[in-house]
């Protein structure tokens, strides 16, 4: 399988960003993937405010089930999200459910005026109604298969690989 080059990817949402983003926006983003992806688009962007860093563990709906990863870290909200417009910054959007927890804990810091969601890779295969109004590129893959997004010497690659029967 032939994979798509994750730079180029990349450059490809900043660019829709940068045309389509209107006012005071903050970025917020879902460790761990969008976290990386939220810091390069928040100096891109030239946003003003902080950035903002989502840990989404406790808020999944299978967390009984897949349990508590043990590298899990803190989130960090350094501004008002009451009346804020966020972008919401993931690196692959799949069912939506990390979607769902994100905004679940969102919630529990304030009233946002806006949510909005910029993803790297959609890859199809939703099991919610989210949809990302920024997306690098659209990959759909079959359900047995993983896209991880990886960071290695500042520099974003993609890797497909079976899921395993937990996941």
């Amino acid at each position: 399988m032939s994979l798509p080059d994750a730079e180029t990817v990349f450059t490809t949402l900043a660019e829709k960003m940068r045309a389509n983003v209107r006012g005071e926006i903050v970025l917020i983003g879902i460790r761990t993937g969008g976290v990386w992806l939220a810091e390069r688009l928040h100096s891109m962007l030239g946003i003003r405010q902080p950035l903002g860093i989502l840990s989404v563990s406790f808020y999944r709906d299978d967390f009984d089930r897949i349990g508590l990863h043990a590298q899990k870290k803190p989130s960090d909200i350094p501004f008002d999200v009451n009346g804020a417009h966020i972008v919401l910054v993931d690196d692959v959007l799949f069912t939506g459910r990390t979607i769902r927890a994100a905004i679940n804990e969102l919630f529990d810091y304030g009233r946002p005026a806006s949510i909005s969601l910029a993803a790297l890779v959609d890859r199809g295969g939703r099991e919610l109604p989210i949809e990302a109004q920024y997306v690098g590129i659209e990959f759909p893959l079959p359900a047995d298969k993983m896209l991880e997004v990886k960071q290695e010497k500042g520099h974003l690659s993609f890797h497909v690989y079976d899921k395993s029967p937990a996941e």
